[in-house]
């Protein structure tokens, strides 16, 4: 019986988007994240025994900023060789286009797939063959599987390949292959890298796998982050999830339909936190918050946004201080009802609906305020760079730019009845 580790995406030192602009965000947190989070998988390789950990590619993020990266890599690695453990790395698209990666000195328990042909690695004391190819070049389009090596007899044959299978959402496809392609290779154990949302493609006959990566970066990374455990008795193996990550991303839709008091909203945004918090204990969270439903607090939602965000900050400081930080908020309620409206309402309320049809279908007008707001994003370039920054870029854009301009205006027209 024996354990590894599988590992992918890392992506080391890449900076942390989506918090660094608010003041009480936790920049050291941020700053150290993926290296927090490989600390805690060398803790986990230790406590576990493991005989070895398989990296199935973007260990890095491109070329580094300093050399000091590939020197903390390297402390990482020589602390896995004191412990016995072996560490298998096929390189991904993201580690092609790094050249200083290229000339860094590996510890001697550090084995690098070949990049130009399938390479296999045997491990006789645990009888275990390793099949894997590195990229070569940023963007591999060919089926890499194809030239991987028949499984060797009477031993645990693990495939390790960076790939985008037949292709998945918010991923580029690289090393396009099917699952047919990788059963047909008859190995125990497939360890892909490239997907960052853990994936179990496959149980068992062969078990296939995204482990996902190991710290979630921004708010498109969301959930538990962290490795896969493997333990393998014979030919049969058992696997589980392990969390590593130190900064938790989610995406939280908050129903509103029915609240009518400014206490219903605080009930609510507390109410989730409470849960958020329950369900991570320990666990630092980034929150993205979407409100959503009929709520007579639409108009003032829309037309009085900053006190809503303060009594935000104000349920976090009261239910979850130094654990959750707000990325975003998103107000996308609605009236619950329509309700007649008074007769100098009604009049201002048509030549509202007027103008905005007038614009939304003046073709010269709309060309016209495209151009000039792109005039202005040109000087705030800073601003339309930053995170979570509304980027204006198309008629499209400009459209929805009028109807949220629209439904601001309702809410200060009908803000109190009047």
């Amino acid at each position: 019986m024996f354990k590894f580790i599988h590992c992918a995406d890392l992506h080391l030192d890449s900076p942390m988007r989506g918090l660094s602009a608010r003041d009480d965000a936790p920049v050291e947190m941020i700053r150290s994240a993926t290296r927090e989070a490989f600390k805690k998988l060398v803790n986990l390789a230790s406590a576990e025994k493991v005989r070895f950990i398989i990296i199935a590619g973007d260990l890095f993020d491109g070329d580094w900023p300093d050399y000091s990266t590939g020197l903390f890599f390297n402390r990482i690695m020589s602390a896995l060789k004191d412990l016995g453990i072996d560490v298998y790395i096929a390189q991904g698209n993201h580690d092609a286009a790094s050249n200083i990666t290229r000339h860094l000195v590996l510890p001697s328990n550090v084995h690098q797939f070949a990049t130009d042909h399938a390479q296999t690695f045997v491990i006789d004391d645990v009888k275990v063959a390793l099949h894997g190819q590195g990229f070569a070049a940023r963007e591999v389009r060919e089926n890499m599987v194809l030239n991987y090596p028949d499984a060797l007899p009477d031993y645990f044959n693990v495939g390790v390949l960076h790939t985008s299978l037949e292709g998945h959402e918010g991923h580029e496809t690289y090393a396009p292959c099917s699952v047919t392609d990788l059963i047909h290779k008859h190995y125990d154990y497939w360890a892909l890298g490239h997907v960052h949302k853990r994936q179990v493609i496959r149980e068992t006959n062969p078990c296939i796998l995204y482990p996902g990566n190991l710290q979630g970066r921004h708010i498109r990374e969301t959930g538990d982050k962290g490795c896969t455990l493997v333990t393998v008795n014979g030919h049969d193996l058992t696997f589980e999830h392990r969390s590593l990550d130190v900064l938790r991303w989610y995406l939280v839709d908050i129903d509103l339909s029915g609240a009518e008091q400014h206490e219903d909203f605080v009930e609510r945004v507390i109410r989730t936190f409470q849960q958020y918090r329950e369900e991570n204990p320990g666990i630092p969270l980034a929150l993205r918050l979407q409100f959503y439903g009929p709520t007579a607090l639409h108009g003032e939602l829309l037309a009085e946004s900053d006190y809503f965000f303060h009594e935000i900050d104000n349920a976090v400081a009261m239910t979850a201080p130094g654990q959750i930080w707000i990325e975003k908020v998103k107000f996308a309620t609605s009236y619950p009802v329509k309700t007649e409206p008074s007769s100098s309402q009604l009049n201002a309320l048509s030549k509202l609906e007027m103008y905005i049809n007038d614009a939304q279908n003046d073709e010269e007008f709309l060309q016209q305020f495209l151009h000039d707001i792109e005039r202005v994003q040109l000087r705030l370039k800073a601003y339309t760079k930053s995170d979570g920054a509304t980027v204006i870029g198309s008629l499209q854009d400009v459209k929805t730019l009028i109807r949220d301009a629209q439904d601001v205006l309702l809410a200060l027209m009908t803000k109190g009845g009047h």
